[in-house]
């Protein structure tokens, strides 16, 4: 019979066809229902058959998150076709690599996106070019809708998820429809408990893989209701919570702390559930986020190349500063140098393997044997240990280890020490280039609204709770820290030679 993504949104629709799908955050008054989106995708399917897409093509999609955003996508994986997403925010030569290295038939935009889409488009030579109006507005129809998905192997390609390019131009991850399927279910049931009364508040990006698995996949997998959020701003998202009595949100890090900032006393009694991921989530903003959301905050770990989610804590079985244990039907361990697990307590790569882990780099066979072995192995880059539970917990990644002085320094040790300062909103801790040291560590630090401290007192903070060669030499206080789209701090961009300039020169 074959296998689609598409399924899942189908049985949906037949299943509650007059039950609330999705809303705006930002429109109060729209409302899609599962059999008015059941519709839109299919004839937008058909839109998409009547140019000449077929199963097997590969289709960009940039929007941020509206409606069109979904109906879209669910449309290219009815008739087969494969989904690129990109971020909204790429200009016109980042689109033109993106669509000539995915091989993509059609790119489908936000109108408002228009001027950077189609110098992209003729760039990378793409004919098949589709504007679409960021509200509810129908699609584009085709003259005859595409009532029911077309089955595709469990193998096949569903998803081409680009990933961040932190070193290098970003990889096609191939994510196939069982990667996703499985991923969908696992976070619906496992993870979110989801049933068909819960509302979801979708702020992370769609075209992220957390927010499109979890968020958006396990959501309308299950019934319950996504309130798109095209930009998170933390007042519209507290508006939003309170207002639609939300019983789920997922963010990363740093839109928890945003949100503490301005939640001041309003009702947010109705959440019953919140996923954290993208980035390691401070132990400090953790227990502030349990205390104050009043229900479990629960952190996992995943990569692009796993569909996302790779272990995850259960609202039952967690600990405080971990990423919980591998999700049902993966493994997960941790490994030295050779590929050999390492005792409990000790730090090596995390390694995974199951239903989760990508087929491979589109077009990148060297690329992809570099971190997928003969076994199914995934390597991560990232560093951890385990406890006697079973517990992860990540060290960092293998590349933002500072090696001072021959010593070994995790930058998320001391960031975890920096955020226990009552002045500090954020911080990045990285390895900066120094004659004598090799490298020297160096934190650059946000503060919260109001709120002061110099950078010698922000050194000694924590000089005075950690080992002498761990600690911070070169400090210095910022307005804001650089962030991706999903709200993930980009240590990359941050410039390291200046910091450098300023260490002490033993």
């Amino acid at each position: 019979m074959g296998l689609n993504l598409a399924a899942l949104l189908s049985q949906t629709a037949a299943a509650r066809p007059h039950a609330t799908a999705l809303r705006r955050s930002d429109a109060p008054g729209e409302a899609l229902s599962y059999g008015r989106l059941d519709e839109q995708v299919a004839g937008f399917a058909g839109a998409l058959r009547d140019r000449g897409v077929a199963a097997g093509d590969r289709v960009a999609l940039m929007a941020p998150n509206v409606p069109g955003f979904v109906i879209a996508y669910w449309a290219i994986l009815r008739i087969g076709a494969v989904v690129v997403p990109m971020n909204p925010l790429l200009k016109a030569r980042e689109i033109a690599y993106y669509l000539e290295d995915s091989g993509a038939r059609a790119f489908l935009h936000l109108d408002a996106l228009s001027t950077e889409a189609q110098a992209g488009a003729a760039a990378a030579g793409v004919a098949t070019v589709i504007g679409f109006d960021g509200g509810s507005s129908p699609l584009p129809q085709g003259e005859r809708p595409v009532a029911s998905w077309t089955p595709r192997g469990a193998d096949d390609a569903a998803v081409l998820l680009y990933t961040s390019g932190t070193t290098g131009s970003p990889k096609g991850a191939v994510l196939t429809h069982s990667n996703m399927t499985w991923n969908a279910h696992v976070g619906a049931i496992d993870l979110l408990e989801a049933t068909p009364e819960d509302v979801v508040i979708g702020t992370l990006p769609l075209f992220h893989s957390f927010g499109q698995s979890v968020a958006m996949n396990a959501t309308l997998a299950t019934g319950g209701t996504l309130v798109l959020v095209p930009r998170f701003d933390p007042e519209e998202v507290v508006r939003a919570i309170v207002g639609r009595r939300a019983t789920i949100f997922l963010g990363v890090p740093t839109m928890y702390g945003a949100l503490l900032q301005v939640l001041g006393d309003r009702d947010v009694s109705s959440l019953r559930r919140c996923l954290a991921g993208g980035a390691a989530l401070p132990v400090e903003l953790l227990t502030a986020a349990r205390e104050r959301l009043g229900c479990p905050v629960l952190e996992g770990y995943g990569l692009s190349e796993t569909s996302p989610v790779a272990s995850f804590n259960r609202a039952d079985d967690w600990r405080a500063g971990s990423i919980g244990k591998p999700i049902r039907g993966v493994e997960l361990r941790v490994v030295d140098g050779d590929a050999r697990p390492v005792p409990v307590g000790e730090v090596g790569e995390i390694q995974i393997r199951g239903h989760c882990v990508m087929a491979e780099y589109l077009g990148r066979p060297e690329a992809t044997a570099a971190v997928l072995d003969a076994d199914g192995w995934l390597s991560t880059g990232d560093l951890a240990r385990t406890d006697e539970d079973g517990f992860v917990y990540v060290v960092d990644r293998s590349k933002d280890l500072i090696l001072r002085g021959g010593m070994n320094v995790y930058p998320r040790e001391i960031e975890e020490v920096l955020y226990h300062h009552p002045a500090v909103a954020e911080a990045a801790v990285l390895g900066v280039p120094h004659e004598q040291l090799g490298e020297e560590v160096a934190a650059v630090v946000a503060l919260r609204p109001g709120a002061a401290a110099s950078e010698d007192e922000l050194r000694e903070f924590v000089r005075e709770r950690i080992a002498a060669y761990k600690y911070p030499r070169v400090v210095r206080v910022v307005a804001a820290l650089p962030k991706g789209p999903t709200g993930k701090i980009l240590k990359r961009e941050i410039d390291r030679a200046s910091l450098a300039a300023t260490a002490p020169s033993r």
